[in-house]
């Protein structure tokens, strides 16, 4: 799988072709989600449930068939190891021509919980339709791309760093140049893109800059979600090392130092 390929050209999917995935493939993703690590080294549970024989839908697609979720135990970090996590099938499951679209909150979402059999202790902060994409998207999903603009992308000199916030990165080494320009490109809630990067020698320190629409609750914190769905982009880029470990760079308010990565 090439990477930077999938992650061009992958899109959200809410218009499916109705038929059920294949065997094989079905069979691709559940060996496939065996293997999913995040560096956080926290436990992610994957669930794949039948649309019909679960009783799920959801009003913003067409034609869906099944699902996949996920289940994370609470604690630190738990959104960014999700997100991690998830995006990986994410990507994969493109690879395979297999649709899927991120969901945090346009479901009845206590079904959802009762299908994967989500536990006290748990999180499910988002969960995803698995389809093949139907030949053309219907008016709602055409309209609902256009609300967000989910073509579009902040500019780098907006999302990266070097030092400090006020001077944009102006980054010379290849690999890590392709790393960022993934992350620029990686999903977000809304298409909010949240995450901006500060270059401080070897180190590539990750922040959320909150959004005052969405805030943490029983389900999660979607922004966070987005953290790790940035992040995962990145080292899927470079060979790098995450820690935790606050800089101390002075930030605006509402902006949130979440991790670096060195490479």
């Amino acid at each position: 799988m090439n990477m930077l390929e999938t992650v061009k050209t992958r899109r959200s999917v809410r218009t499916f072709d109705g038929n059920l995935l294949t065997q094989a493939d079905q069979e691709k993703l559940a060996e496939y989600v065996r293997t999913i690590q995040n560096p956080y080294e926290i436990p992610v549970e994957f669930v794949f449930l039948d649309a019909k024989a679960n009783g799920l839908s959801s009003p913003v697609l067409a034609g869906d068939t099944m699902y996949v979720a996920a289940k994370v135990g609470v604690q630190a970090h738990a959104e960014e190891a999700f997100g991690y996590s998830f995006e990986k099938l994410v990507l994969y499951a493109w690879s395979l021509g297999i649709g899927t679209t991120w969901i945090g909150g346009t479901m009845k979402r206590e079904l959802f919980e009762k299908a994967a059999s989500l536990k006290d202790h748990e999180i499910m902060p988002c969960m995803s339709p698995l389809g093949y994409p139907a030949k053309k998207m219907s008016v709602r999903e055409l309209m609902m791309r256009r609300g967000v603009k989910a073509d579009e992308r902040k500019p780098a000199s907006e999302l990266f760093f070097d030092r400090a916030f006020s001077a944009p990165l102006n980054e010379e080494d290849s690999t890590v140049e392709q790393a960022l320009e993934m992350v620029r490109y990686a999903p977000s809630a809304v298409n909010r893109q949240p995450w901006r990067v500060v270059r401080e020698g070897k180190n590539y320190h990750f922040y959320l800059k909150h959004d005052k629409g969405y805030v943490s609750n029983s389900t999660g914190d979607l922004q966070k979600v987005d953290m790790g769905i940035a992040i995962c982009h990145f080292m899927g880029g470079v060979k790098g090392v995450l820690s935790i470990s606050d800089p101390g760079i002075p930030a605006e308010a509402g902006v949130e130092y979440i991790a670096s990565v060195a490479v």
